[in-house]
């Protein structure tokens, strides 16, 4: 595969007498750096991986157990890198899998046939290539990426893993049709993205019948145009969005099961619920801050006011003017509004880097009820299953600390410290991994208008 060295600037190459000689070669050196840096790193966490994999078997655990290990090296080489525990443990798979299953398509990475951006392609396509052809398939593969940059070979690649795959392209998918999904993935500035993992004909066609509803859309508003009503200036890529929301959010599926043959069917009533946090302030209009959805992302506060102005009822949340903290409770549960008040002040996952939301989290009494641990603010938060699994799995520490605040001490409700099993505990000057909330006391002392809102 040529680089721009090659093929020069100007007629001329990289060196001789290139005026950009000097930058070419400066250029090229981070090159080459870049690479030993990256297939060092690619080998270090591949031993990571390792070294978790044979400190499960030295401890004779296997299934969940060895995973828990494996999680919790990730977590401790996360706080390293200043990753997330989930990216750093998906970066050490993939580096197992690159060395361990395709270790000639990694000793080509390392000789410079080709580039890191061919290793991932290959490896993402050879997934699902069944081990039998896996070699076969490797070998071939590198021929390919040697002749194009790694952004152009994924469909060569792809014919390449259908032609050498010994189950037929029918059968494989039909059981990928069975993995179809819609997904939420949330965006900057109030935007997400709503992702389907769809049979190709469905999706295109779904494309295609947008695109004509769309040019009808903006055909019908040209033709009314002489009658006072002026033209509809949205793109065709706005338009195929906003059709697409109507269609989901007010129509029905041609296929009903609750369609009866004297009423129609119960599908098309469902409406959409969103959950949106948002300040009194807002609310009433004082300020423009975003309000934000349950589920981590921002809307804007027009929208919140449009939301709170559709529903008959929603709920406040107080907080008592005394102790500024909710009532304890005795018993193992907490009550609905302790609830309520925990998934507004965690927000998400409290495990460092983590960002998954706290309504699909589970609520965590940091010191185990069992052990004596009581049910309150101060001693719950929310972890994922997978960090709630660390926690109790592994030799993960969890405690809750306090801090003091200009108004008078108060325990920082959902702030805590998490002790890496790798690092000794002795020291007082130990670092540890801390995560801060913001405790209710940081918000102003009148109830009204501050106090956060929930609406259904």
């Amino acid at each position: 595969m040529k680089t721009n060295g090659d093929r020069g600037l100007g007629g001329e190459g990289a060196s001789g007498g290139s005026s950009h000689a000097a930058a070419f070669a400066g250029f090229a050196e981070a090159l080459d750096l870049f690479h030993v840096g990256d297939v060092a790193r690619m080998r270090a966490l591949a031993e990571l991986g390792r070294s978790a994999l044979r400190e499960a078997r030295r401890d004779g655990v296997r299934g969940m157990a060895s995973d828990m290990e494996l999680r919790s090296v990730a977590a401790e080489a996360a706080g390293m890198a200043r990753l997330t525990d989930r990216r750093l443990q998906g970066e050490i798979d993939h580096a197992m899998t690159v060395i361990d299953d395709y270790p000639a398509v990694f000793e080509a990475w390392v000789q410079r046939r080709i580039e890191r951006g061919h290793v991932d392609v290959v490896v993402r396509v050879g997934a699902g290539v069944p081990a039998e052809v896996r070699e076969s398939f490797a070998e071939a593969a590198i021929g390919v990426c040697e002749r194009d940059v790694p952004s152009r070979v994924r469909g060569a690649l792809d014919a390449l893993a259908a032609r050498l795959h010994p189950q037929a392209f029918t059968e494989r998918h039909k059981t990928a049709a069975a993995e179809r999904c819609v997904r939420v993935f949330h965006g900057t500035d109030g935007m997400s993205n709503l992702v389907a993992n769809l049979p190709t004909v469905i999706a295109t066609g779904m494309l295609d019948r947008l695109t004509q509803m769309g040019q009808s859309v903006k055909d019908a508003r040209a033709d009314g145009a002489g009658e006072g009503e002026p033209d509809d200036t949205r793109t065709m890529d706005q338009l195929r969005a906003d059709i697409l929301g109507d269609l989901v959010l007010g129509g029905a599926p041609v296929v009903d099961p609750t369609y009866g043959t004297d009423r129609a069917g119960g599908l098309g009533a469902i409406r959409a619920r969103v959950q949106v946090t948002v300040t009194a302030e807002t609310l009433m209009g004082r300020d423009e801050n975003p309000a934000e959805a349950v589920g981590g992302a921002l809307i804007d506060a027009d929208t919140a006011r449009e939301l709170a102005g559709q529903v008959s009822e929603w709920d406040r949340l107080f907080i008592d003017p005394v102790t500024r903290t909710p009532v304890e409770i005795d018993t193992y549960r907490p009550t609905a509004s302790m609830k309520k008040l925990l998934m507004a002040r965690d927000q998400h996952c409290r495990f460092p880097g983590c960002r998954r939301a706290a309504i699909r989290c589970e609520l965590d009494h940091t010191i185990d009820y069992a052990l004596g641990g009581h049910t309150h603010i101060f001693n719950l938060a929310h972890l994922c299953q997978r960090h709630h699994s660390m926690k109790q799995f592994t030799k993960w520490e969890v405690r809750q600390v306090g801090e003091a605040f200009s108004n008078g001490p108060h325990p920082s409700a959902g702030s805590t410290a998490k002790t890496s099993p790798y690092r000794p505990s002795a020291s007082p000057s130990t670092p540890r991994i801390r995560h801060r909330t913001p405790h209710p006391a940081d918000r102003p002392t009148s109830r009204h208008p501050s106090e956060p809102v929930r609406l259904p």
